[in-house]
């Protein structure tokens, strides 16, 4: 279990960075700098709807991170959060990290009454599945996404 959760600080940048790459390699995916430099930079602008946590163990320093959205509903009248990035390190894993992470999360969306949290995962995520079906329920929708 992580000694703490917090919120990201700029002084948590070079440790944010090998968190966030590994996760990108997860999915495949690349981003250019300048959208690290634009992500950052939100997280850190109280006006954004952005926020970034880090799991901290006290021997191994920033060990996961967990990125959350807020966002209007028409659905609901108050807040939605969207639980958009979460990753632990590999020598975390199983050791409660990820559903701390969560369950902070659930706290800032609680904080801000939100009404829901949600996330995605790919459906070939099957670790992180295992952990999902246990703290949340899978409301069963599907992703379609139309490139712009």
């Amino acid at each position: 279990m992580p000694t703490t959760i917090r919120p990201l600080e700029q002084s948590d940048r070079a440790a944010w960075t090998p968190l966030w790459e590994a996760y990108l390699r997860f999915y495949d995916t690349e981003l250019p700098g300048e959208i690290y430099e634009l992500t950052w930079n939100r997280f850190l602008d109280d006006a954004e709807p952005m926020h970034a946590l880090g799991a901290f163990d006290e021997n191994d320093g920033l060990v996961g991170i967990v990125h959350a959205i807020f966002h209007r509903s028409c659905w609901l009248p108050d807040w939605t959060c969207y639980l958009q990035d979460l990753y632990v390190d590999g020598s975390q894993r199983g050791k409660g990290t990820g559903e701390a992470l969560i369950e902070a999360v659930a706290l800032l969306a609680r904080g801000r009454n939100a009404s829901r949290l949600y996330w995605l995962t790919h459906e070939s995520n099957t670790a992180a599945r295992g952990l999902y079906d246990r703290v949340a329920v899978n409301a069963g929708f599907i992703q379609y996404r139309k490139p712009l």
